[in-house]
């Protein structure tokens, strides 16, 4: 777990466990942990939220939504559950650059989940059809300026309806408290290591106003909200 002092004033460099090749064991106690630490601090709230706002059960037909980076698949098997007690008819599918991930998220929703898991690079992920929606969640900071910049405009050519990306916000006292909780509440050494530095190497409003403006994005295009605790998030509704 990082013991060093931070500059919160520019996104860290520091890798994460979770980066690096381990069992796919190993892996999997990692993502349950990090699913339940998502879990206690909310972090699907931010999405359903934005899902919320897009009037998505008068579309009149299926919606589709890609997740970008699903890592365990909670968040889409959350959205699921959401559309379902909507009454939304929604394909949901998951990619993931680790293919050990996409064996354990695939484990994880059970055989009776209908939802589509995708092991691969994003960028070369070449999809039958455009997306209605894409959404990713603690999976841009893990990628650097230009990879970044990239991306936002990736889900801008291929999402329908919009985008919403769901990442953290580089504070102190997040960092700080996060270190502390996951080490009291006995989380795997992974988390513990990886949920400080995922604070650190994540973005501020600025930040994030300067990404998307290099993308091609105009300030009216995007909505940048906090979410406590701890959540910075980049929404995008097309007209």
């Amino acid at each position: 777990m990082p013991r060093e002092s931070q500059d919160f004033s520019r996104r860290a460099r520091l890798r994460e466990k979770m980066d690096e090749p381990c069992s796919r064991e190993e892996m999997r106690a990692c993502l349950e942990d990090l699913a339940r630490l998502n879990r206690w601090f909310l972090a699907t709230r931010p999405v359903l939220a934005w899902l919320g706002r897009l009037d998505l059960a008068g579309r009149g037909r299926r919606v589709t939504l890609l997740d970008v980076g699903c890592g365990y698949g909670d968040t889409l098997r959350r959205i699921g559950r959401w559309a379902e007690a909507r009454a939304i008819p929604m394909d949901l599918t998951g990619i993931d650059l680790n293919p050990d991930a996409v064996a354990i998220a695939t484990e994880a929703s059970g055989p009776a989940s209908a939802i589509r898991w995708v092991a691969c690079d994003v960028f070369a992920y070449k999809p039958p059809a455009p997306f209605d929606l894409i959404v990713s969640s603690l999976f841009t900071h893990h990628l650097d300026d230009e990879e970044l910049i990239r991306f936002v405009g990736w889900m801008e050519a291929r999402a329908g309806f919009g985008w919403c990306i769901n990442d953290l916000c580089r504070a102190p006292i997040p960092y700080y408290l996060l270190r502390a909780f996951a080490r009291v509440a006995g989380l795997h050494a992974f988390v513990q290591h990886d949920g400080p530095v995922s604070i650190a190497r994540a973005f501020r409003p600025q930040d994030w106003r300067r990404i998307c403006a290099e993308a091609g994005l105009k300030e009216r295009d995007v909505i940048i909200r906090a979410y406590t605790p701890a959540r910075l998030c980049v929404m995008r509704r097309k007209a």
